[in-house]
């Protein structure tokens, strides 16, 4: 199994905080990426197609719908981490181009030493904040988008607009998919007011997360998905459905009662993701 050429250090300075890379006990040669004590990405050197946290295995799905197998794309990834899903599209869409913005350069050439990009990937990482990245973008030059961006553990308020999505939606070839990662708690009101502003810029959005996420039960992680032509909710629903843990995907008539009298945001009220309870990463 491939691992890195020596140790990580232990927590180490990056611009954002505290970064730590912790080997996986229970997979050899994986590793977990904590940024401020918060666990960001999951990286299999050996095995980049593992999926290890759940939301980011939910985004692979979408990844794999979104053409037929094999068939390299144009992907915009917002937000870097350990490059999971680069990695990801690398090994299963070869010859696929990725850009990547990341605003913590240094955090991203820890991750360049310690856990190396699989040979021949296709990847560019811009050091940039994740809304003017998106906008130094050419019009039509992405198949996918993937927001996936967390200052700590929320995401920036102007992540979260119909501003910032015009802007996806403009960046997007026609038939393109936007994904995000939505995190959020009972009562769910970001996520909900996330869908109806991705219903503001976007003719078709669901929603993949776990049951009791959806009911508000507990904090989680919820994948959006949005596009102008329709999604491929049936095999998304089985492909769903299967996962160790397995979501459901929330569309049409259950999306709209989910949102509910949720507004579209934009930039002038926008705020960020809520913070998560101090013991979720406990569990």
């Amino acid at each position: 199994m491939p691992s890195t050429m020596r140790p990580p250090p232990g927590q180490t300075p990056v611009t954002g905080g505290t970064a730590e890379l912790l080997a996986d006990a229970d997979r050899d040669g994986a590793w977990m990426l904590l940024v401020n004590g918060t666990p960001q990405s999951h990286v299999d050197l050996g095995e980049p197609a593992h999926l290890e946290f759940e939301y980011v295995r939910r985004m692979g799905h979408v990844v794999d719908l979104a053409a037929d197998p094999g068939t390299p794309l144009d992907v915009l990834h917002l937000g870097g981490g350990a490059l999971t899903l680069p990695r990801y599209v690398a090994v299963t869409r070869p010859g696929s181009r990725q850009r990547v913005v990341e605003i913590d350069q240094v955090l991203t050439d820890l991750v360049r030493e310690y856990l190396p990009l699989p040979r021949g990937a296709r990847i560019r990482v811009r050091n940039d904040d994740a809304r003017a990245g998106l906008a130094a973008q050419r019009d039509a030059s992405a198949d996918i988008i993937i927001a996936d961006v967390f200052a700590g553990a929320r995401t920036p308020a102007h992540l979260t607009s119909v501003e910032f999505l015009a802007d996806a939606h403009r960046v997007l070839r026609p038939g393109g998919v936007y994904v995000s990662n939505i995190a959020d708690g009972p009562p769910l009101r970001f996520a909900r007011a996330q869908v109806a502003t991705l219903h503001a810029v976007f003719g078709h959005v669901c929603l993949l997360a776990e049951p009791g996420t959806l009911r508000g039960r507990r904090f989680g992680n919820l994948v959006a998905v949005a596009s102008d032509v329709e999604l491929p909710l049936g095999p998304l629903t089985r492909r769903s459905a299967g996962d160790p843990m397995p979501a459901r995907v929330v569309d049409g008539d259950d999306l709209d009662r989910f949102a509910g009298t949720a507004r579209p945001v934009h930039d002038a009220d926008a705020v960020p993701s809520p913070e998560p309870p101090p013991d979720v990463f406990s569990r």
